[in-house]
């Protein structure tokens, strides 16, 4: 990363749709560091979780560049990257912003059939089984209030006191932030 921008390794975090790997590989390509989205390592062909194992060796692999930005929330994968982190930015927007931004986003993916990793694709159908663990709305719902409960929390644990915490609350603070770093 550039001189005038003082962070190595940065993890961006936020519910599903916050924008987490949008803002990840701005960054990365603005400050010449490695972009890491964890959904890629995560997710094998057809929807597979890779195991736990072979998922953190990625994301360890992944991290031994000089600079990076992660995007992602795995919590199996935290002690890794947290620690190692020197910036953590949590994208922490208002439930409608979240559900709207999922939902546009959802149906272009199905619409455009864009690949996402390793050959998936979304599947919108699959998404509107609210009561299904495969929705995305389903993870949502599921994710979005506790995140807002467990993340302070989390950043008060002795272990991740050295990490600068940026909250953006709303994205148009997001992009300005973005827009005003050298």
């Amino acid at each position: 990363m550039d001189n005038q921008f003082p962070y190595q390794r940065i993890v961006v975090v936020g519910t599903t749709s916050s924008g987490k790997s949008t803002l990840a590989k701005a960054l990365a390509e603005k400050h010449g560091a490695d972009f890491i989205e964890l959904d890629a390592l995560h997710w094998e062909s057809n929807w597979v979780e890779a195991p736990d194992d072979i998922f953190l060796q990625r994301v360890n692999q992944a991290m031994q560049a000089k600079s990076w930005v992660i995007a992602g929330n795995y919590s199996v994968a935290r002690h890794l990257m947290w620690i190692r982190a020197d910036l953590l930015i949590w994208l922490d927007y208002p439930f409608l912003v979240i559900f709207w931004r999922m939902l546009t986003r959802t149906i272009k993916r199905a619409v455009t059939q864009e690949e996402l990793w390793n050959g998936n694709r979304e599947n919108f159908w699959v998404h509107l089984k609210l009561w299904s663990d495969d929705s995305l709305f389903h993870w949502l719902f599921k994710t979005y209030w506790r995140r807002k409960r467990e993340y302070p929390l989390l950043f008060a644990e002795p272990q991740y006191a050295h990490l600068k915490v940026y909250q953006f609350r709303y994205p148009q603070e997001t992009q300005d932030w973005l827009n005003n770093l050298p």
